[in-house]
């Protein structure tokens, strides 16, 4: 079909028969995400609410298709790029964000770090300039004020605002810290998100993000866990995957909307989460946890 039948076939949406709004529809849906850029189109020249109605709800679920896809198809290839899968939870809210611009945004953190930065320092010290450079020079920190806000968990408003929950603020601070050739990892805490430093030495410390880059121990970690009451598992202490950090990420959000009710956006970022789920897995208590 070409535009002027796909713009004919778009305005039977408005069609008094219902049998023939709910086949269009379907063909509609049929041809997918290609469909979009057609139908926000008639949106903009159209003065129906109805039909202005029909086709956001046809956009969204396009759109929301397409996340669902992708989230499927990074976490299939082995999900080897943490901020395209960040990337991904943002389309969900941003369906026109690009990756590409996310990229040279982070890009520029790590210059901006790489500047003040000496490689050959202590590990210590190469988490104090860290620290110095995430904190002060490039004015990152806690968004205590609105904690449970949804843009906590959309990596595009974090770089913005520069505020952020635990979690997506390590992401930020360790895909710097990776452009630094600095082995540093997440881990999944209960009820809070970190990072270790863990290089082939033996080496191996925490990093408390959330608390402007305190560094703390394994010795802490166990007083922790034993505060909580609960039993200490090695996944409380060692680097998770990238596919562990993202499943977190959408507990958050999905955290963020049953707060402000938003109940078919909960269905909708659950069934983001289940894409990413490993089959036949069961979940450590860390991974059921937000922050």
């Amino acid at each position: 079909m070409n535009d002027n039948e796909l713009k004919a076939l778009i305005s039977l949406l408005d069609d008094e028969d219902q049998e023939v709004v709910e086949h269009v529809e379907q063909r509609i849906r049929q041809m997918g995400g290609q469909m979009i850029p057609l139908l926000e189109t008639e949106w903009e020249g159209s003065f129906n609410s109805t039909l202005q109605k029909r086709i956001e709800e046809i956009i969204h679920d396009l759109q929301y298709e397409s996340v669902l896809d992708r989230m499927r198809d990074w976490k299939n290839g082995g999900a080897m790029d943490l901020l395209e899968g960040l990337w991904i939870v943002a389309t969900y809210q941003y369906p026109d964000l690009s990756l590409a611009k996310l990229k040279q945004d982070v890009e520029q953190l790590f210059y901006d770090v790489w500047v003040d930065f000496k490689a050959d320092m202590h590990p210590d010290e190469q988490i104090k300039a860290m620290n110095t450079a995430f904190f002060s020079k490039l004015k990152f920190a806690p968004n205590t004020k609105h904690f449970h806000s949804p843009a906590n968990s959309m990596i595009n408003q974090v770089l913005e605002s520069r505020r952020g929950n635990p979690i997506t603020l390590c992401v930020l601070y360790m895909l710097i810290a990776k452009r630094l050739n600095l082995p540093v990892y997440g881990v999944n805490l209960p009820n809070l998100f970190v990072l270790t430093y863990k290089n082939s030495s033996g080496v191996q410390f925490y990093i408390n993000v959330f608390n402007r880059g305190l560094i703390f121990t394994t010795k802490d970690i166990d007083q922790y866990i034993d505060q909580l009451n609960i039993k200490r598992l090695e996944t409380f202490y060692q680097p998770c995957t990238n596919a562990d950090i993202v499943r977190r990420v959408l507990r958050n959000l999905t955290l963020a909307f049953e707060k402000n009710g938003d109940t078919d956006r909960v269905r909708e970022v659950e069934q983001i989460l289940n894409a990413v789920r490993d089959d036949g897995d069961g979940l450590p208590l860390s991974d059921y946890t937000q922050r």
